[in-house]
């Protein structure tokens, strides 16, 4: 396992590039990437380890449209894993809560978002299944 990003909401990724560009280098992902089933776009910026991630809504229903609304901030901690499944049945039999199952996300990898509680004080992790690559 490892950390591969740390996902901050914004209320626009634009805006933010041009911000964030007056006091740091970096090289993004390119151009808003949709993640049709979060009604979110992402954008991934470089600029050490792990990326960053920048998340607005794209749609009034978005699970984050009300945290943009309010100034956004860091969402989650993302984690690489190499089997999702395995790591998901571990941290709940640990106690902590699945949010969203096992669904295609960026780069059309598994993700899956749990909670961990409210006494971590880390709250919101997601987990991205490692890249498999073709024999």
């Amino acid at each position: 396992m490892r950390l591969h990003h740390i996902g901050v909401v914004v209320p626009s990724i634009r805006d933010s590039l041009g911000e964030l560009g007056r006091f740091f280098e970096f090289k993004t992902s390119g151009l808003p990437m949709p993640v049709g089933t979060r009604k979110v776009n992402v954008c991934f910026l470089k600029i050490g380890e792990p990326f960053l991630e920048l998340i607005e809504p794209s749609a009034p229903d978005s699970s984050v449209a009300g945290f943009a609304a309010g100034g956004g901030g860091i969402h989650h901690l993302c984690f690489e894993v190499d089997d999702i499944d395995e790591e998901i049945s571990m941290m709940v039999r640990k106690g902590a809560s699945l949010l969203v199952s096992p669904e295609r996300g960026f780069d059309e990898r598994r993700i899956a978002f749990v909670d961990l509680g409210v006494r971590t004080k880390c709250g919101l992790v997601e987990f991205i299944e490692k890249e498999r690559r073709s024999p």
